[in-house]
């Protein structure tokens, strides 16, 4: 299922962006979790819905939103679907915090009228990984970087081939209430990537775990795989299908 496309303004922020057709893949089972889930750098909504689609979560809905067509600096300046303006794909590229803010405050919208007893996550490949992990960031600080509040609360975010926007300001922002830790802290995270990826390096992963576990996110998996490249495997997606059964107590154990 998918329908059109929205005009999204970052929470205070400028300049509207048309975001492309958004593909919703409903639940089999009963319906426990939602998950929004975002595309790499020029990619569409589509081809990750179709993937996910035949995973054996049958109590998730997935929501899979296609990013604004946008220029882009890595590329020149030459447009493309883009969740943020990079020139990078690293985390120590200059941080584009309103095309952040901005695509967070999608990603929040779109999960903002979801039931109330549905737990909500965030994940995503490449660019759509850093827009992830940006968005579990902001719900622990509780706001945007602009200083809007985040107004959604999630229960996980999966990071896969990506990195970690803002990282240099992350630890100020969670150290800056006991209520920011606290949610850094409990906040389930996942982050995969390949050692053999060429397109956002093995480094820019693992340093990416690494300074969400020194800023006091206690809950993050890191899982590296030896020779993948720049995309995603069966292994990886079956890591990933166990370790959101267990983070959204998903099993079909009864639990009192």
């Amino acid at each position: 299922m998918s329908f059109g496309g929205a005009s999204s303004v970052a929470a205070g922020g400028k300049r509207p962006f048309e975001y492309g057709r958004t593909h919703v893949v409903r639940p089999k089972g009963a319906h426990k979790a939602t998950i929004v889930w975002l595309h790499g750098l020029g990619d569409n909504g589509a081809s990750w819905s179709q993937l996910l689609e035949t995973l054996p979560l049958p109590n998730i809905k997935w929501i899979c939103p296609t990013a604004p067509t946008r220029p882009v600096a890595i590329f020149g300046g030459f447009p493309s679907t883009a969740w943020f303006d990079v020139a990078d794909l690293s985390e120590d590229s200059p941080d584009d915090v309103e095309g952040l803010d901005s695509s967070a405050a999608h990603v929040a919208n779109l999960l903002s009228t979801e039931p109330a007893d549905i737990k909500l996550g965030v994940g995503g490949f490449s660019m759509g990984a850093a827009t992830a992990l940006y968005s579990g960031t902001c719900f622990a600080h509780g706001k945007y970087g602009n200083g809007n509040p985040y107004p959604v609360n999630l229960s996980v975010a999966v990071g896969l081939s990506g990195w970690l926007p803002c990282a240099r300001s992350l630890k100020n922002k969670i150290e800056s209430s006991q209520e920011a830790a606290q949610k850094a802290s409990s906040l389930p995270l996942m982050l995969c990537h390949g050692k053999a990826d060429d397109v956002v390096l093995y480094k820019h992963g693992e340093r990416s775990a690494d300074a969400l576990k020194s800023t006091g996110f206690a809950n993050v998996e890191f899982k590296s795989y030896s020779r993948l490249g720049h995309y995603t495997v069966p292994e990886e997606m079956d890591e990933v299908v166990k370790w959101l059964t267990a983070s959204l107590e998903l099993g079909s154990s009864t639990s009192t």
